[in-house]
Order: C-alpha cells, then sequence, then structure tokens
C-alpha cells in the first residue's frame, strides 16, 4: 500500500497522479518547484523499481520537464533525486530562471519557503490542465 512519507505532505500539495507518479507541487512559491514520487511501498532508490517502473519514471520525469520548461519559460530544468532526508524514492524538478532570487546556485536552504496562495495553485492548475491532458489525473 502506497504511503506518502510524512515530510513529503508537509511540505507539498498534491496536484493529481501520473499512471506511475503522485505529482507534488512544492508548498514554496519562490519558484516552480515539483515532485515526483512513484506509488510504489518500500522504495528509496531508482534501482529498486522494476525495469517498467524505471521507464514509466523516466516517461513521466521528461514530459513533466518538458511541459514546465514551456510553461513557465524556464532557463534551466534541475531534475534530480535525492533522498538525504527523505528517504523515499522522489524526483525533484525544479523551474530555473535567471532572474530567481538565488540563480545559478541550489535552491535548497538558500530562501525562506514562501506558501502558495490557494489563487496561485489555482492558476498552476490551469496552466498545468491546458497541457497534460492524457495520462494525467488532477485532484480538486
Amino acid at each position: 500500500m502506497f504511503a506518502l512519507d510524512s515530510r513529503l505532505r508537509q511540505d507539498t500539495l498534491s496536484l493529481g497522479d501520473f499512471p506511475l507518479c503522485r505529482l507534488l507541487l512544492m508548498n514554496d512559491s519562490n519558484y516552480p518547484w515539483f515532485i515526483l514520487v512513484p506509488r510504489r511501498e518500500g522504495v528509496s532508490e531508482l534501482f529498486q523499481l522494476d525495469a517498467a517502473d524505471q521507464r514509466a519514471l523516466w516517461q513521466e520525469t521528461t514530459l513533466l520537464a518538458e511541459t514546465l520548461k514551456d510553461t513557465f519559460a524556464a532557463d534551466k530544468m534541475n531534475v534530480a533525486t535525492l533522498g538525504n532526508v527523505v528517504s523515499q524514492l522522489h524526483m525533484h524538478v525544479i523551474v530555473r530562471r535567471r532572474d530567481d532570487a538565488v540563480w545559478p546556485a541550489p535552491v535548497w536552504g538558500k530562501l525562506a519557503p514562501q506558501p502558495y496562495s490557494e489563487e496561485q495553485v489555482a492558476a498552476i492548475k490551469a496552466k498545468l490542465r491546458l497541457v497534460l491532458t492524457d495520462n494525467f489525473s488532477f485532484e480538486e
């Protein structure tokens, strides 16, 4: 049974599901920062996924990164799996722009998180609804 790590639940907003992954939005409006979490129990490393799930994770990550690059006019997409604080396997997909507050430094721990307003979240969902039409179900 899939259960989202408590830290991810605390720090993110759930947007919906791809066939494999739950799509989360880091609740920090400093950056468009998304997280994909494979809905598989007890997985902390990429190599623990079977081959089909590894392909699905990469396909979902690529689709999301391409979508976000265009939607948010990214100068660079940061994509990474890091599990030093949260061991549950999750993929960070972060939109970076040369005019963001900490460019070109990493986003971790640089600025105090600025939570999204309901209106901002609704706007992000609306943008994503225009492009994520197949194989994605939005949470309402």
